[in-house]
């Protein structure tokens, strides 16, 4: 991107809007990342006798009606319900009036993990135990109803995309909806994600796979970032949606900046469809393009939002990849998980993080990497364990990867003319 894009267009995020384990705004969430507090839980919105992990970081008073009418709210699921919040929010917060606003020129890109899982799995039992299908079921779980729904809620009629690269999928919608204002094919974008995958079969499927923690007992440290006794994510729901504008539309409104999205970097392990490259090879070179493409070296970054998943391999390949990237800068820069106190959101991690990212840059705070007790050899970098930190971040990235080894790396700087 080298701060213009191809067409000398800049990228600048002017609104943010996001549903979490820690709050149901932006203003919630960044206090409570930085008080370090861990939205885990023991689950009771459905049994757990048949799972292994009985606690996740859950969304708690979210309520559909809030945001939408109840006609609405009975036809969509629930990663849809709590995208359109988002939305909302981020529009709201971004001052932009769509009535004066060309409605093709303005597109919305979403990432999920799954879709609407919880009630396909619903569906799919109601149905093999002799119930009928509902008419809404279809268009209720497909991945790209928060897309659409957005789109249809706020009459945006420009490019829409649904981006379903795992965990890397709302970083990735960052970047690809960069690409879009770039090419001057929209002049604002809504990017993010959303996930609410939530349910007994669902974390059984992960547990299945080894990838969930088991500290049943002690919820609130489950998720614990390269710390040496990490044993699992912990799943999460949420959603985060970021207002993309052209900067010179955003100037023309007078908009307010949180901050410039100045380069992107996509790569794929090629290695295994769950586990990372314990080389980190495959995200190091995404990190690397993702520099190249902003023009700057990796002295120049001054925080790290790391994918930090709180998994033995992911938190050890992932400290490989940051030395292999940033070669001596990377015990000097300041990394931290904020998955160890929201969860793993999954498709929808990337846009909530880059919301702590572009948070982190405007208000001189870096939140911490909660739980972390026990060092790992393995993990040896300056991780801001425990206690926020006050830093002048002027330019920092956010990392999202995925199963099937899929990457994504955003760069953001802070808003100068």
């Amino acid at each position: 991107m080298n701060a213009s894009g191809s067409n000398g267009r800049r990228v600048v995020v002017t609104g943010m809007g996001t549903i979490n384990p820690l709050g149901k705004n932006v203003e919630e969430y960044w206090d409570g990342l930085i008080e370090g507090r861990s939205g885990a839980r023991t689950i009771d919105r459905f049994p757990t006798d048949r799972i292994t992990t009985k606690f996740a970081c859950t969304v708690e008073g979210f309520d559909p009606l809030d945001w939408m009418d109840r006609k609405l709210a009975g036809r969509t699921a629930r990663f849809t319900q709590i995208a359109v919040a988002a939305a909302q929010q981020a529009l709201d917060d971004s001052g932009v009036d769509l009535e004066k606003e060309d409605s093709f020129r303005c597109g919305v890109e979403i990432g999920t993990g799954i879709g609407g899982f919880p009630e396909i799995t619903d569906g799919s039992h109601a149905f093999y135990s002799g119930g009928r299908i509902s008419p809404f079921f279809a268009p209720m779980v497909i991945p790209n109803m928060p897309a659409g729904q957005i789109a249809m809620s706020f009459g945006l009629r420009g490019p829409n995309a649904t981006i379903t690269t795992a965990c890397a999928a709302s970083t990735h919608t960052i970047g690809s909806a960069s690409r879009i204002i770039e090419r001057g094919d929209a002049d604002l974008m809504l990017a993010g994600g959303t996930e609410a995958s939530l349910s007994a079969f669902g974390i059984g499927s992960f547990n299945a796979i080894r990838a969930l923690s088991t500290r049943n007992d002690d919820p609130e440290h489950a998720s614990r970032p390269f710390d040496k006794d990490r044993d699992g994510f912990v799943p999460g729901e949420g959603a985060g949606v970021l207002i993309l504008e052209d900067l010179g539309h955003a100037r023309a409104r007078e908009a307010r900046i949180y901050g410039e999205i100045i380069g992107f970097g996509l790569t794929d392990d090629a290695f295994h469809s769950v586990a990372p490259d314990e080389t980190g090879r495959g995200p190091a070179r995404c990190i690397t393009n993702a520099l190249q493409d902003a023009g700057i070296e990796p002295s120049e970054v001054d925080y790290v939002n790391a994918h930090g998943t709180s998994t033995p391999l992911n938190d050890a390949a992932e400290t490989r990849a940051l030395k292999m990237a940033f070669g001596e800068h990377a015990r000097k820069v300041a990394i931290s998980s904020t998955k160890s106190m929201i969860g793993h959101l999954l498709g929808a991690a990337g846009a909530v993080e880059a919301i702590a990212t572009l948070l982190t840059i405007n208000r001189g705070r870096i939140h911490p990497t909660i739980n972390y007790e026990t060092p790992d050899p393995d993990c040896d970098l300056d991780y801001v364990p425990n206690q926020a930190r006050a830093a002048n971040v002027r330019i920092a990235i956010s990392n999202g990867f995925g199963f099937g080894g899929q990457n994504a790396v955003a760069v953001f700087k802070r808003y100068e003319e």
